[in-house]
């Protein structure tokens, strides 16, 4: 599904936009053969359950309950026979609520605290056309293997726009961030997303989540003072993760949080199986917690045996009492 859940819906670029910015040339509009919407259907014997509807009462620009299940696969087309994924990503200025008392104004893309999930298979080529329209200079980098002309090390100024091209490799759990300087600071007001390359066979079926940390400088003096797993503070404690009981989960978890060296990531009641980076099949060890640096990712699989809720967060108490803190709810199959 692309970008299902923006709050600020991006336009459709059309081709005079794309002339104006000088891509028209380049071929990505109008040109490509076979243009499809593609969206993945999740396998049959996995269930989801229904999103409360009060969970989706978000504020301006940051939504967890839904960035949680929400993949982007972008545009697919057929050029050249040859498999090409297509993602358009504006960089914008969205002020957010964060809690009753403090507002904030994040730099995003496309207009969402964290970016969407971009998602492919290892071998796709990506395309990624990137449209500034944050008031700043800004970029896209991705974590991966690509050529240093997709680096997006150089920034791309208020109102231009560039064209990331590169394949999906490899297979794992990657992220993109924007990679102008102060690079900390474009990354700790929002511009972040994650980046997933599913290997060629594909991973046995799965409650799949996104699962962000994030940090708040509210006061500009390069401190956190608000945390957050999907952009708001303590959103999954007023609005628990619903999972089947005795049904695998697999959660892609990554942390972003600036300004602080390293976070730990817990859950109660249960152990995860490890897979470092996402790029292996096979867990390298079982933990009921994990300690990850700044841009550190991992891909952990659980699945609860008894119903009930049972916390999550990092194990440092002044992190989750601050904001990075939730609950999962485990519920009978019906």
């Amino acid at each position: 599904m692309s970008n299902r859940f923006l709050l600020e819906k991006t336009p459709l670029w059309n081709r005079r936009q794309l002339l104006k910015l000088g891509l028209a040339s380049l071929g990505v509009t109008g040109t490509a053969v076979a243009v499809q919407q593609f969206t993945q259907q999740r396998p049959s014997r996995v269930k989801i359950p229904p999103i409360p509807s009060d969970a989706l009462a978000e504020s301006k620009g940051v939504s967890p309950m839904a960035v949680l299940r929400d993949f982007d696969y972008g545009t697919v087309k057929k050029e050249n026979g040859r498999t090409i994924r297509e993602f358009r990503i504006t960089a914008g200025t969205t002020p957010i609520q964060l809690n009753s008392a403090v507002s904030f104004t994040t730099w995003n893309f496309n207009g969402r605290v964290p970016g969407p999930t971009l998602r492919a298979k290892e071998g796709d080529r990506i395309r990624v056309i990137f449209l500034n329209n944050g008031g700043h200079s800004h970029s896209m980098h991705f974590h991966g293997i690509h050529p240093a002309e997709a680096d997006g090390i150089k920034p791309v100024r208020h109102g231009a726009a560039t064209i990331y091209e590169f394949d999906a490799e490899p297979y794992g759990l990657h992220l993109y961030h924007c990679h102008t300087a102060p690079v900390t600071r474009h990354i700790s007001k929002g511009l972040f997303g994650m980046f997933i390359v599913d290997p060629p066979q594909g991973r046995p079926p799965a409650d799949e989540m996104v699962m962000i940390m994030g940090g708040y400088d509210i006061n500009d003096d390069n401190k956190n003072e608000l945390y957050a797993f999907n952009g708001l503070p303590h959103y999954y404690m007023q609005h628990p993760i619903q999972i089947y009981q005795n049904q695998l989960v697999r959660m892609y978890l990554l942390n972003l949080v600036e300004y602080d060296p390293a976070l730990t990531f817990h859950i109660h009641a249960n152990f995860f199986r490890v897979y470092p980076t996402g790029m292996t099949l096979t867990p390298s060890h079982q933990s009921d917690v994990i300690t990850m640096g700044t841009a550190e990712r991992h891909i952990l699989e659980f699945a609860y045996p008894f119903t009930g809720k049972y916390m999550f967060h990092p194990h440092q108490d002044a992190i989750a009492e601050t904001g990075c803190m939730g609950h999962f709810e485990v519920i009978a199959q019906t």
